[in-house]
This record gives structure tokens, sequence and C-alpha cells, in this order.
């Protein structure tokens, strides 16, 4: 079984700054992409930042400059600092995975729960 759980999210006034995480574990055999998606209420799910193995990044113009995604291969996590967050900002943040299990050379997106970030004063 592959997991991935999300943390940080919370209440943060505007112009505020959350780093979240997402910690993947499981029968896991090679990490390929990791990224984060965000979903505002009466709205669809819309891509937010990607990282692949290599580091190279893709973020949506919404959120350059502002995010900054990452992550630490050692401890197979991804992290999202937002900063200068806005009312806009505000939506359940669901963290994503390419990836292989043991036994397997597929590629295979997994999701997390998603964490809610809610920006307001």
């Amino acid at each position: 079984q592959v997991q991935l759980v999300e943390s940080g999210g919370g209440l943060v006034q505007p112009g505020g700054s959350l780093r979240l995480s997402c910690k993947v574990s499981g029968s896991i055999f090679s990490i390929y992409a990791m990224g984060w998606y965000r979903q505002a209420p009466g709205k669809q799910r819309e891509f937010v930042a990607t990282i692949a193995r290599g580091g190279t990044t893709n973020y949506a113009d919404s959120v350059k400059g502002r995010f900054t995604i990452s992550r630490d291969n050692a401890k197979n996590t991804t992290y999202l600092q937002m900063n200068s967050l806005n009312p806009e900002d505000t939506a359940i943040y669901f963290c994503n995975s390419d990836l292989t299990i043991k036994r397997t050379h597929k590629p295979t997106r997994y999701w997390g729960q998603g964490t809610q970030v809610t920006v307001s004063s």
C-alpha cells in the first residue's frame, strides 16, 4: 500500500505564509514527479506546482513568484512554501506523486486526502 499524508494547512492572514508537507510511505520502489493541486469550493481542482526527480519545477501562473515547491528524496517528502497568501488561495490542497511500487515498472499517480488552507483576516 501507498499513503500520502499532507500536513501544514491552517488559517493564515492575508500576506502571511504557510509551508505544506507531503510524506509518501509504503512499498515504494521509485518516486518520479511530485506535485500539488488545489480545489476551492464550487471550483474544479487546479494545478499548482510540480517537481520532477531531478528538480525541474513547474508552477501555475497564479502562484509563480509566491510559491516554491521542493522535495527531499531521502525522506520521500515534498514541500510547498506559500508566501504572500491572499484569500484567492483558500482551498483544499492535494498532494500527488507519480511512483512505482515494488515489483512493477508502471508509474502510477497517487493522491493524498488534502489539507485545508484558509486565508482570511
